[in-house]
């Protein structure tokens, strides 16, 4: 697989830059992470194209931790994200860990690790995301709003890298490039590849039974104007209902000013 790039660190919206030059052209020490500024940081991204697997799965728990927090993205959010989409075809961890030789548990192969964590931070900049920060940039959220835009308007160029690997013959991978390209086809430069990508969520929905995936998927159907009621299971509207419940319990315990109480724990 390619992916056209560049040797900048300010793409054409859908180009990527090359890996390294995001490690060596970011000033790392002027961005923000979630332990203060990102000085040390090019260290661990680096170390995820380590050929020892456990080496590669240390590194990028450690990389990926620095710049998530909370659902909040950091100055050091965008150029990570730029050099996880740079890397996926890397031969480092595009051919590896899928066999005997794969990262083992409680980590996943690097590769499917890595698109999980395009896929959490593009929904945490996806449109709901961004209204929500729009309406509270007043109130001191401009640092966040400002690497928020800056992700959104870089989805284009990571969805390219993530596009290629919905051909992949792993179905863990498959699928999570998939949820991962979901949040990212939100971008006006790439709303085209929806009918495509609802070609892959009926294949994904047919196989898998994994709740978190299929919550995604059936959810990007029904925000798309697809009818899902052939697509649903009958654990798919058990936890739909449960969801339901959930949320009317949780806007009645706010109405309560927060007196009241759950039967469940809800899902923040």
């Amino acid at each position: 697989m390619t992916n056209r790039r560049s040797r900048t660190g300010n793409p054409r919206p859908h180009e990527l830059p090359h890996y390294q030059a995001l490690l060596d052209d970011t000033d790392w020490a002027s961005l923000a992470t979630a332990c203060g500024t990102g000085e040390a940081l090019p260290t661990a991204p680096a170390s995820i194209l380590n050929p020892d697997p456990a080496v590669r799965a240390a590194a990028t728990d450690n990389a990926l931790r620095q710049v998530t927090h909370q659902n909040t993205l950091y100055g050091a959010t965008v150029p990570v994200a730029l050099f996880v989409a740079a890397i996926l075809d890397h031969p480092a961890i595009a051919t590896v860990g899928f066999g005997r030789d794969a990262d083992t548990p409680p980590h996943h192969p690097t590769l499917v690790r890595l698109l999980e964590w395009l896929s959490d931070t593009a929904y945490d900049a996806d449109d709901e995301c961004a209204a929500i920060s729009e309406r509270h940039v007043s109130e001191g959220f401009f640092q966040e709003d400002r690497e928020m835009r800056a992700f959104r308007d870089l989805r284009p160029a990571i969805f390219s890298a993530v596009h290629a690997l919905l051909g992949h013959d792993n179905t863990d991978v498959h699928d999570a490039a998939l949820v991962a390209a979901i949040p990212l086809a939100e971008h006006p430069a790439i709303t085209a590849h929806r009918a495509e990508l609802a070609d892959h969520v009926r294949c994904l929905l047919a196989t898998s039974t994994d709740r978190h995936n299929r919550d995604r998927v059936l959810d990007a159907m029904k925000a798309w104007g697809h009818d899902i009621t052939d697509l649903e299971n009958a654990d798919d509207i058990a936890a739909r209902q449960r969801y339901a419940r959930l949320k009317a319990e949780r806007e009645s315990w706010w109405a309560a000013d927060g007196t009241g109480g759950y039967s469940e724990d809800p899902p923040f």
